[in-house]
């Protein structure tokens, strides 16, 4: 019998070490939470202050991450309304549910002090040579998507054109039909990711922390009741008692790329189906909070 199976591995060799692999792929993967736990003190960066955004909402504070790679314009813009303190007193004022809540001054009556009234879109960065990224596969709304400084994005086929992807809890500024027409309103997604939007507006942060202040917002006015108010949006390192500290899993680390794996092919015991396979969106970008 030992005979028999040894002739036939040899006569159909590629057919046995394609029955071979998957048991050695086995014994080597390790589970997401296995590599944050192994995780080098390196391969963390600290997320700047001056690129965080604290907005105060009714049941507490969100993080906001900046995108001053993709968007300096736009995080320079925003930075500067929040530090005239155009948002004290504001609110989060729209919802599409499953997809959006938009805030800022839904009257349109607020005057702006010291920013610009616009600022040009940014809807991705132009480099002449290509931009490295770690990368996964292209989806069908980009040839290549992947990873930069922490954050989910996308390219174009040459790698020369690179934005900020439309996932759960980005952070954007919202336009009229002119592509140059943003000015003080913006929005996070709180849904599914709407990707049709992507090149088409200014995506330029994340939610480090707080998206649940989002989720529990309230969708509809009741009468005598202030509207989901917004006590202040603030740029975190003016806040003096607020010493928050995040820190973000390094997206060009060796363990992101053992996380990307990871969630790849899931090897907890729940599991009975793996693809080999991760949306871009579905790839949680590892944060934590040091204080």
């Amino acid at each position: 019998m030992k005979a028999l199976y040894l002739t036939a591995c040899i006569a159909a060799l590629s057919g046995c070490a394609q029955h071979a692999k998957p048991t050695q792929d086995v014994a080597l993967a390790v589970s997401a939470s296995d590599v944050l736990k192994n995780a080098k003190a390196d391969e963390w960066q600290t997320v700047s202050t001056q690129n965080i955004l604290k907005i105060t909402l009714p049941t507490g504070s969100a993080y906001i991450e900046l995108n001053p790679l993709l968007a300096p314009k736009h995080t320079a813009h925003i930075k500067q309304l929040a530090r005239e303190g155009f948002y004290k007193n504001t609110s989060v004022y729209r919802f599409v549910e499953g997809f959006v809540a938009q805030g800022g001054d839904g009257s349109g009556n607020k005057k702006i002090q010291t920013a610009n009234k616009t600022v040009p879109a940014e809807f991705y960065l132009e480099t002449i040579q290509p931009l490295k990224i770690t990368a996964l596969k292209g989806d069908g709304y980009a040839p290549v998507t992947g990873f930069l400084n922490g954050f989910a994005v996308a390219q174009n086929q040459t790698h020369t054109q690179t934005w900020q992807v439309h996932c759960n809890g980005v952070f954007a500024m919202a336009r009229g039909n002119d592509t140059d027409s943003a000015s003080t309103e913006f929005f996070v997604t709180i849904g599914q990711g709407p990707r049709y939007l992507d090149k088409n507006i200014t995506v330029f942060g994340r939610v480090l922390e707080g998206m649940e202040h989002f989720n529990r917002l309230q969708r509809t006015p009741t009468d005598g009741v202030a509207f989901n108010p917004i006590t202040n949006v603030q740029v975190l390192a003016d806040v003096k008692n607020d010493k928050s500290v995040f820190k973000v899993m390094k997206t060009d680390s060796v363990s992101f790329t053992q996380l990307i794996n990871a969630r790849k092919n899931r090897i907890e015991p729940w599991f009975v189906q793996s693809y080999n396979y991760v949306d871009v969106c579905a790839m949680p970008i590892p944060t934590k909070r040091i204080d």
